[in-house]
């Protein structure tokens, strides 16, 4: 597929998209596009893109927008994800709690039942692990420490540690290598896309599964921007430094989406040194795809490239 960005090295799409089970999301301006591969070939589930600030248009605005659009790709990404696994499930026996929701809940109702649980322990958890823990870690060593400036800095590098242990740790799960397979064919389709090819395999394959606007990136962006947004709280009680760090965490989120924003946008020394760090980090979260991922990312991504020209523009 040929555009007018073509000529072009400066085209950069909105379109992103989700490494899946045995799948990928693709998220366009107009629809979302679910492909799983299965024996029996790709199913495809596509879905009209209802986003919070379509409703309320001041949740659009810089530095508002960014919470909202990750919540919004959060709620989208888990509905995704239990999509896809039905297709891999492959036991034929109901546990407990699948035999407690339908004795309780239509089909629908319990859909909806496990996907807000999904949704809320999706919020919890990292904020739980990556938020919270370093806070309380570095409050109670801080009679120890002493200086406010020395338990900020603390608490950051034990942020980012426990971030970085944690992609160690899952990148090493067998599970998750193929995800993160899917996750390289994502990254590979998108920049063969952004290129100006045709999208095939044999242009997709030769592309890098690094690509500047991951979410990885973004994650990472957050917990720097936590640490200087963080500085500001001095309160030594580690109950209020738990509180503040919460009521903080939108403004956290904000400031990031904006910087992953520009720093996607534009493509210059600066830019780059931004953008390092990400990137590098993707070296954990992507591995190379076989033809099989690369025909699903391109499956997906076809179907999400609006037809009027330029509407995915970043």
């Amino acid at each position: 597929m040929m555009t007018e960005r073509k000529n072009g090295r400066d085209f950069r799409t909105t379109i992103g998209g989700q490494a899946l089970i045995e799948g990928i999301l693709m998220l366009g301006p107009q629809k979302a596009v679910i492909v799983v591969n299965t024996p029996q070939g790709h199913r495809v589930k596509e879905m009209q893109v209802k986003r919070v600030k379509d409703r309320f248009p001041i949740l659009g605005l810089p530095l508002i927008r960014g919470m909202f659009n990750f919540f919004d790709s959060l709620r989208i990404g888990i509905g995704a994800l239990m999509y896809s696994a039905d297709f891999v499930d492959d036991s034929d026996e109901k546990g407990k709690f699948e035999r407690w929701l339908e004795k309780r809940f239509t089909k629908e109702k319990a859909y909806r039942f496990v996907m807000g649980f999904a949704l809320i322990l999706g919020i919890l958890l990292p904020i739980g692990i990556f938020i919270l823990l370093p806070t309380l870690i570095a409050g109670l060593l801080g009679s120890a420490i002493g200086s406010g400036i020395l338990r900020n800095l603390l608490e950051g590098a034990l942020r980012i540690a426990i971030f970085l242990l944690y992609l160690m740790f899952v990148s090493r799960m067998d599970e998750m290598k193929r995800i993160f397979a899917y996750h390289g064919a994502e990254h590979k389709s998108i920049a063969c896309y952004e290129a100006g090819e045709e999208l095939s395999v044999e242009n997709v394959r030769k592309h890098s599964r690094h690509h500047p606007r991951c979410g990885t990136s973004f994650l990472f962006v957050v917990m720097i921007i936590s640490i200087l947004v963080f500085s500001f709280v001095r309160w030594s009680n580690p109950v209020l430094r738990v509180i503040m760090r919460l009521v903080l965490l939108p403004a956290v989120v904000g400031i990031s989406y904006e910087i992953n924003r520009f720093a996607g946008r534009y493509d210059n020394f600066f830019t780059r040194i931004l953008r390092a760090p990400g990137m590098w980090l993707q070296n954990l979260t992507t591995r190379e795809p076989d033809d099989s991922m690369m025909e699903v990312a391109i499956d997906a991504l076809t179907r999400v490239i609006p037809d009027q020209e330029g509407l995915d523009r970043w």
